[in-house]
């Protein structure tokens, strides 16, 4: 049964040895990256909510979901003031193709489903427009693209 498990001192390691396939790479942030985000996201008075993806005792992925901005924060996009995002979301490439993705993002909605920093209207998230994998799975969970850019990724939402 997949479940998510907040990162801590004890599994990071585990989730740090997580990767996607080579062609994937220019998708996602690796796990390090993510993991420091959300601790400077965290002391920068934000809120991040970095999680394993777990089948059983297996790690399996990693996900980060995020709300509202942070102190350092300077290009947000206009959407993410009030909302929660999934900021990452990522299968180790020995796992992939076998609906963790899936479930995995219900479970990131389920979460932000019991409101951990509050109401919000809408949860965003962002995608490189060449992963069609992404474009596909998100829309079927019902996020739209907007039309607006994160950088160099495409921003869609899904209102709550």
């Amino acid at each position: 049964m997949l479940r998510l498990e907040k990162i801590n001192g004890k599994n990071v390691w585990d989730i740090l040895k997580l990767r996607v396939k080579e062609e994937q790479m220019s998708f996602v942030a690796g796990n390090d990256i993510s993991i420091i985000e959300a601790y400077t996201t965290i002391t920068g008075s934000g809120h991040a909510f970095p999680f394993g993806i777990y089948d059983d005792e297996q790690p399996v992925g990693f996900m980060m979901i995020g709300y509202g901005t942070d102190d350092y924060w300077e290009d947000a996009p206009a959407i993410a003031a009030g909302n929660y995002n999934l900021w990452r979301l990522m299968i180790d490439k020995d796992y992939q193709h076998r609906g963790y993705g899936r479930e995995a993002m219900r479970l990131a909605l389920d979460f932000i489903g019991t409101e951990p920093c509050g109401k919000a209207e809408y949860c965003w998230l962002s995608y490189e427009p060449e992963n069609a994998v992404a474009r596909k799975l998100y829309g079927s969970f019902g996020f739209v693209e907007t039309g607006d850019w994160d950088g160099t990724e495409q921003i869609a939402v899904l209102r709550l």
